[in-house]
């Protein structure tokens, strides 16, 4: 069943390649269409053109369609294009004329853009919420290891002391950075598409205002030409915010495997976290945070390709847009769960004691040892020179004391204040 059919059978090779496999992705939809099409019927209800009793049977019939999706039942057959058609053949199938009526006034058109749209919202709702619970996980391995030295490195090389203080305190102010963006995008999906039918509105006396209420969208797109513009630019934006967490979780990841690494030694995790080699017996592989890293930088593409297969589109509405649900909707399933295993792993990680007295750290302090000279009344040029000096003829020897305590140091993390700032 097709919602445009016109009574002549398609070629299927050319139904095959339109379709592509739109049954499977829209499963992810299906129930934010079923809740669209209630709020339609309602709203169809109000104007006149279904009475009190067709209405009732519609939010019966589209509440068992919601009962079959929550219950992983509902199934869309290749003999149906879409989720649209499927749920609109399960109401005509039960109920009979009355489920014809459903599809008065509004377009296939703004169908997927309100079920799209109620998909990114929710979605981007259940990403900050993971989010969240990954920050609270660092500060609190922050608090935990705010002591415990680590190396800091620029260029790879030896450079200054840190601390896993820092390291994990520092993913997480970055992702307060990620959430600002996040929350913004939300604000551009919280708008109602509906109405806006294929693109041009309808003659109908529809009542936006009232869908726009029934779906708890915070506004409308009010332009209906503008409504059918937001198609690709809505993903657009949203591929920037979530490549923009991904890049912060994927340089976290790759610190991870440096890390775990045996010329860093600085971290493990129990065995049961870490795979192994068919032929090297002694390997921890961190292929969890390896698979995080790649496929956050898969996410990461994510905009590029939404940018060029909308780009230069004149208005309108065009079949490209159909290739836009796939990835949108694999990257933001991809990052539900890479979130949700990086909180789950990361906990779990074993912080390791790291020898400062062993040859590679010996100019980890030369920084320390310049400002010391410079307390004692040196300019600092001239204790540059001095420590330098001492570095070129091996005499350097380390001072292991100096306290760090400036705002956002090793000595004064600040997490209660990093706390503070993440958006309420």
């Amino acid at each position: 069943m097709k919602l445009w059919e016109k009574g002549f059978t398609i070629d299927r090779k050319i139904e095959q390649f339109t379709v592509g496999n739109d049954r499977e992705i829209d499963l992810h939809i299906a129930k934010y269409d079923v809740q669209a099409s209630l709020a339609h019927a309602v709203m169809l209800e109000s104007i006149g053109i279904l009475n009190s009793k067709e209405l009732e049977q519609l939010k019966n019939g589209l509440e068992g369609i919601s009962n079959a999706i929550e219950n992983g039942e509902f199934i869309i057959e290749d003999t149906f294009e879409d989720v649209h058609s499927k749920i609109e053949y399960e109401l005509t199938k039960t109920l009979g004329d009355v489920g014809k009526k459903i599809h008065t006034a509004r377009s296939r058109n703004d169908q997927v853009l309100v079920a799209l749209q109620l998909y990114y919202k929710n979605s981007l709702k259940e990403i900050n919420k993971r989010v969240k619970e990954l920050f609270d996980t660092l500060l609190n391995l922050a608090a935990t290891h705010k002591d415990a030295v680590l190396p800091g490195y620029t260029h790879l090389q030896v450079a200054m002391p840190s601390s896993f203080g820092l390291w994990f305190s520092s993913y997480a102010e970055l992702l307060i950075d990620d959430v600002h963006v996040l929350n913004a995008v939300e604000k551009i999906v919280d708008q109602n598409p509906l109405g806006s039918a294929a693109g041009y509105g309808s003659s109908f006396p529809i009542d936006r205002n009232l869908t726009t209420k029934e779906l708890q969208f915070s506004t409308l797109k009010y332009n209906v030409v503008a409504a059918q513009l937001s198609r690709g630019k809505s993903e657009r934006s949203i591929a920037s915010a979530l490549g923009g967490l991904a890049n912060t979780l994927a340089r976290f990841a790759m610190d991870i495997c440096l890390y775990m690494s045996q010329n860093f030694g600085f971290i493990s995790f129990p065995d049961e976290l870490t795979t192994g080699s068919s032929i090297m017996p002694h390997k921890k592989n961190p292929d969890v945070f390896e698979l995080i890293r790649g496929k956050c930088n898969k996410i990461q593409a994510l905009h590029t390709e939404m940018l060029l297969i909308t780009n230069n589109l004149p208005s309108g509405y065009h079949r490209d847009f159909q290739l836009l649900k796939e990835h949108m909707i694999s990257a933001f399933e991809d990052l539900k769960n890479i979130l949700d295993i990086f909180n789950y792993a990361i906990q779990q990680i074993i912080v390791k004691d790291v020898d400062l007295t062993d040859e590679k750290y010996k100019y980890l302090f030369t920084v320390d040892s310049i400002n010391n000279l410079v307390v004692e009344g040196m300019s600092f040029r001239q204790a540059y020179q001095e420590i330098g000096s001492q570095v070129q003829n091996d005499t350097y020897k380390p001072d292991l004391g100096k306290p760090h305590t400036h705002i956002g140091s090793m000595g004064n993390l600040c997490l209660d204040e990093i706390r503070a700032k993440y958006p309420k």
